[in-house]
């Protein structure tokens, strides 16, 4: 009986390593074949050129302030409200209403999102095409994804940790923030990592809100394009293998900066649990 029970376990262990060591060969193959086809034009020239000159400076400072904006925005609403979904509500009729609302907002297709922002934020807001449009509108897309994931962060938590905390005098608030949070930190690095990808990767409501211009910002509210908008046109414009090689090489790049920001994001986090308490 042991004997069958190990060799089961063995099973599933060589199943679960084979899984592993297979999305690792894909993530692998991916970065090689974008690395070696960008070969020869991903540089540091490439890199901190102007767009007139070949180089894509602007884009990159463009999809940075997007995704450092609306990570701003988000992330605050999205814990605050897997918080209170968590710690504070019920089961009662408004909170099933909110949970719907939250479940219907991730699957709207980003197109919808782009329609929205063009109409409320360029328009009726009249921050006209720019950063902050964009931002706002990709803040309120990746919202859903950042409360569901850090809810279930939550959820993970014993309850013992708060019953523990409360009957020794803290406040619910005390608890939240010094018992609950810290462990669940995980969870939100997690929720953060996965909205950078959201913001990088979109490009329709992108391209109807922050516009097409090659410029470099000065500030969120000018225009610009994103890594991601300009490697569409850079493919779609493209003839020779040279003009194939530099959407590849602008490829490697937005696949470098996403690699730092969650890098980054891991960094803050990690020193955070430090401040509060060592988690």
């Amino acid at each position: 009986m042991i004997k069958a029970r190990r060799i089961r376990d063995g099973v599933l262990f060589g199943i679960m390593a084979l899984s592993l060591a297979a999305v690792a060969a894909i993530l692998f193959l991916i970065l090689a074949y974008i690395l070696a086809q960008s070969a020869g034009f991903l540089n540091l020239s490439f890199i901190l050129k102007p767009a007139e000159e070949g180089g894509v400076f602007p884009m990159i400072v463009t999809t940075f302030y997007i995704v450092v904006v609306s990570l701003l925005i988000a992330l605050p609403v999205g814990i605050m409200t897997a918080v209170f979904l968590n710690e504070y509500s019920g089961n009662t009729p408004a909170i099933r209403l909110l949970r719907l609302a939250i479940e219907t907002l991730a699957g709207i297709p980003s197109i919808i999102y782009g329609l929205f922002g063009l109409l409320v934020f360029c328009r009726v807001f009249k921050f006209g095409q720019s950063i902050a449009a964009g931002a706002l509108t990709l803040s309120i897309m990746i919202l859903p994804v950042i409360i569901r994931t850090v809810e279930e962060s939550l959820k993970t938590i014993p309850v013992s940790f708060r019953e523990g905390s409360l009957s020794l005098g803290a406040a619910k608030y005390q608890t939240i923030f010094f018992v609950v949070i810290p462990p669940a930190l995980p969870g939100i690095v997690t929720s953060a990592i996965l909205a950078v990808g959201r913001v990088v990767g979109e490009s329709a409501p992108v391209l109807l809100t922050v516009g097409i211009t090659r410029n470099l910002p000065k500030s969120i509210f000018d225009s610009g394009r994103t890594l991601t908008i300009h490697l569409y046109y850079l493919t779609k414009e493209a003839i020779n293998p040279e003009d194939f090689g530099i959407a590849f090489a602008t490829a490697g790049v937005l696949i470098i900066m996403v690699l730092l920001i969650n890098t980054a994001t891991k960094i803050l986090t990690w020193v955070f649990k430090r401040r509060m308490g060592g988690y």
